[in-house]
């Protein structure tokens, strides 16, 4: 079985071809990032028209790279949920198209739920049960995972997403989006201690919720005080920007740890899986390392490569294909997010 497999939840363009052994045939993506990147954050109408603009480009790279051609493909899964509305329309109408045209099944994939599947693609094992956390730029949410096909949502945020907390903290230090990546980096040279900003719920077991604001407005007053908005006239040393990177970064990175822990002890799991843009941040994979030794539990973190939106985590909808979980041509998009 050769299945195609498209992606464009938010703002990457992408497909893959996976056969059923799991062997990924061709994969491409194309990123928006210059696109959005004056607006500090992604446009959905941008975005939007961005897809419609490479969806066809991307699948014959794809089937290109994979040696075959669309009479080979077997199947074509999507994600239809969750992400933005114009974005996931555009994935759906090919995916459908290419349907109707081959002939072939379709099947959905949520995108969430693909992000911890990229855990077990690169465990080349089963990794569920499992506490599941995924934690991106739309998504900070963690689950109870009974199988690969069954993920209780345990709890989430209850307002910015980590990685939109990352974004919305660059643009205030006058960095560029996206912001994770360069915050991490200046994170390097900062102290973590510099600044004490909060770590919300971390201390609260029984709560498996996490808030980013409070953390954000912290930010903003160790740059402004309160009350003054305009940060066009504050200036920095190096040493004060990566200080207030590092800090925040080692906030955010902390209460992520400490919910997962408590997750843990709430189900009684003993193995963790981590998908999602933010998992590839090297101080989070540092602290859950750490905490898979103190606490003495399996840990698997989807492979950085794995870990931003891409159409090869898709491969979850094999698993729908071999339980016979198939759609009709009349699936519709799920808009929204998964906090």
């Amino acid at each position: 079985m050769n299945l195609l497999i498209l992606e464009s939840t938010c703002d990457e363009t992408a497909a893959a071809v996976v056969n059923d052994e799991f062997q990924v045939l061709g994969a491409a993506v194309a990123s928006q990032d210059e696109l959005h990147r004056q607006f500090q954050g992604v446009v959905p109408e941008i975005a939007a028209r961005a897809h419609v603009e490479r969806i066809l480009p991307i699948i014959d790279l794809t089937l290109s790279r994979a040696g075959i051609t669309l009479q080979q493909i077997d199947a074509v899964a999507v994600a239809n949920t969750p992400g933005l509305a114009g974005s996931l329309v555009v994935g759906l109408v090919a995916a459908k198209t290419l349907c109707l045209t081959l002939g072939v099944p379709l099947i959905a994939i949520n995108h969430v739920h693909a992000h911890l599947y990229a855990c077990q693609l690169e465990a080349a094992k089963p990794v569920f049960p499992a506490v599941g956390l995924v934690v991106s730029g739309g998504h900070t949410t963690l689950f109870d995972c009974q199988s690969s096909a069954e993920f209780n949502v345990l709890g989430g945020t209850i307002d910015d997403a980590a990685g939109e907390a990352f974004d919305k903290v660059a643009s205030m230090l006058g960095l560029p989006y996206p912001g994770g990546p360069v915050i991490s980096r200046l994170a390097r040279s900062g102290n973590r201690r510099a600044h004490s900003f909060p770590r919300s719920f971390a201390k609260e077991p029984r709560r498996l919720q996490f808030s980013f604001s409070g953390l954000k407005t912290a930010v903003r007053y160790a740059l402004v005080g309160p009350g003054k908005p305009d940060f066009s006239q504050v200036k920095l040393s190096e040493q004060q920007l990566a200080d207030l990177a590092a800090s925040f970064e080692e906030a955010v990175v902390e209460c992520l740890v400490a919910k997962a822990r408590h997750a843990l002890a709430h189900t009684g799991h003993r193995r963790l899986c981590v998908g999602g843009g933010v998992a590839a941040n090297t101080r989070l994979r540092e602290l859950l390392h750490e905490a898979a030794v103190a606490d003495d539990f399996e840990l698997h973190i989807a492979p950085p490569t794995l870990c931003t939106d891409n159409a090869i985590m898709g491969a979850i909808a094999i698993e729908r294909w071999r339980a016979g979980k198939l759609e009709s041509l009349d699936l519709d998009i799920v808009p929204g997010l998964m906090r």
